[in-house]
C-alpha cells in the first residue's frame, strides 16, 4: 500500500502533469490543490496518514498542480479553468470510467465542477476543507482584496528563504495545532512544493474562482467535512456547500485544523464518515499511517517482550561461556 507509481501526462496546451497510483480497490481522485508533493507527502508527519488512509481500501490517484510539486514547474497559465482541464486530463491518462472524487481545501470547487461537467462518472463526491467562492467573493470586496495583497507580499518577500519565520505565518493558518515537528514538516512542504511566483499565481487564482452557482447542479451523492474551528477556511463555507449542493451530507469535525493530523478526532471521524458514506465496512483498530493509544502500548509490549528476549539471550550466553570457561579448567588441571 506504501508503493506509488508516479507517471505523467500532458494537457492540450502542452503542461506535463505528474500523477501517482497507489493501493488497490475502487478509485479516488484526489483533485490538485495548493501545496503538495507527491514524493515529499508520503514521508510527511501532515500528509502521510490522510494518503495511506484513503489507499488502505481504494485505488488512489493523486497529482501535482501545475507548476507544483513534480508536475512541470515552468507554466503560461495558473486559472480555474486550466485546473479543471488538468483534472480531466488526469482522470482520462488514468483510464478511469467511474470514480470517488475528493476536493481537499480549494480542490473542492474543482471537484463541483467536474461533478456537474461529467456527472457520468463521478460516483460519490467527498469535499474536505471546501469552499465555493474565493477570498475576493467572500465578505467585503476591498477588504479581501487588501488582504490579498498582504498575502502576496508575505510570498514575494520570504517564500524561498531558508528561514521558517513567513512561511509559518501560513503553517500557523492550515495547522495551527501542529506539533514542532508537524510545523516544520508543512514549513518545508511549502518550500519544495513551490517557488514563490507560482505560489502567488495559485493565491491569487483561488482567490478569484466562484463556482456557488453550480452548488444546485450537482446530482452526485456528496459528503462535506469541515473543521469547526478552521483558520484557513472557516466553518460557514463548508455549510455554504452542503446548503447548496442538494441532498449534501454535512459532518462538522472538532479542532481547528484545515487539514487533520494523525491520532487527532478529526482524523477518526473523517474516515469513519467516509467508510459509511461509501459503504465501506466499519474501521478496525489503528488507522493506516498513524498508530492509536492501543496500537502504541502494542508497540511497547513488543519492545519489552524484545528486550526480555535480548536479556535471557545474553543470560544463557554468560552462563554458556562459564560453563566452557570451567571445562576448559578442569582440562588443565585434570
Amino acid at each position: 500500500m506504501n508503493h506509488q507509481q508516479i507517471q505523467y501526462c500532458t494537457t492540450t496546451d502542452g503542461v506535463r502533469l505528474a500523477y501517482s497510483v497507489m493501493g488497490k480497490g475502487s478509485p479516488i481522485v484526489r483533485a490538485a490543490h495548493w501545496l503538495t508533493h507527491l514524493e515529499y507527502d508520503l514521508k510527511s508527519p501532515v500528509w502521510r496518514h490522510f494518503v495511506l488512509g484513503l489507499a488502505h481500501r481504494h485505488t488512489l490517484i493523486r497529482y501535482d498542480a501545475r507548476g507544483e510539486g513534480l508536475s512541470q514547474r515552468d507554466v503560461d497559465e495558473i486559472s480555474f479553468d486550466k485546473w479543471l482541464t488538468d483534472l480531466e486530463t488526469v482522470v482520462d491518462a488514468a483510464k478511469l470510467d467511474r470514480f470517488i472524487l475528493l476536493g481537499v481545501s480549494q480542490g473542492a470547487s474543482v471537484s463541483i465542477a467536474y461533478a456537474v461537467r461529467h456527472p457520468e462518472r463521478v460516483s460519490h463526491l467527498i469535499l474536505h476543507g471546501g469552499f465555493a467562492r474565493g477570498f475576493l467573493h467572500a465578505g467585503d470586496p476591498d477588504e479581501q482584496a487588501k488582504n490579498l495583497e498582504l498575502t502576496r507580499a508575505i510570498v514575494r518577500e520570504g517564500w524561498g528563504r531558508e528561514e521558517d519565520a513567513y512561511r509559518q505565518w501560513f503553517t500557523s493558518q492550515f495547522i495551527p495545532e501542529a506539533t514542532a515537528e508537524q510545523a516544520r514538516w508543512f514549513n518545508e512542504l511549502e518550500r519544495v512544493s513551490a517557488t514563490a511566483e507560482v505560489a502567488e499565481r495559485h493565491l491569487v487564482a483561488s482567490a478569484q474562482l466562484d463556482v456557488a452557482h453550480l452548488l444546485p447542479e450537482v446530482r452526485t451523492p456528496t459528503l462535506v467535512t469541515h473543521a469547526r474551528g478552521d483558520l484557513r477556511i472557516r466553518f460557514w463555507r463548508g455549510q455554504e456547500l452542503a446548503v447548496g449542493i442538494p441532498g449534501a451530507k454535512f459532518v462538522p469535525l472538532e479542532g481547528k485544523n484545515h487539514l487533520f493530523l494523525a491520532n487527532e478526532p478529526a482524523h477518526r471521524a473523517f474516515f469513519d464518515a467516509l467508510a459509511s458514506f461509501l459503504g465501506d465496512p466499519p474501521l478496525r483498530g489503528a488507522l493506516p499511517g498513524s498508530r492509536n493509544i492501543i496500537g502504541q502500548v502494542e508497540d511497547v509490549v513488543r519492545t519489552l517482550e524484545q528486550n526480555w528476549l535480548m536479556k535471557i539471550v545474553a543470560i544463557l550466553a554468560a552462563v554458556t561461556g562459564l560453563a566452557i570457561f570451567f571445562v576448559e579448567v578442569w582440562k588443565m588441571w585434570r
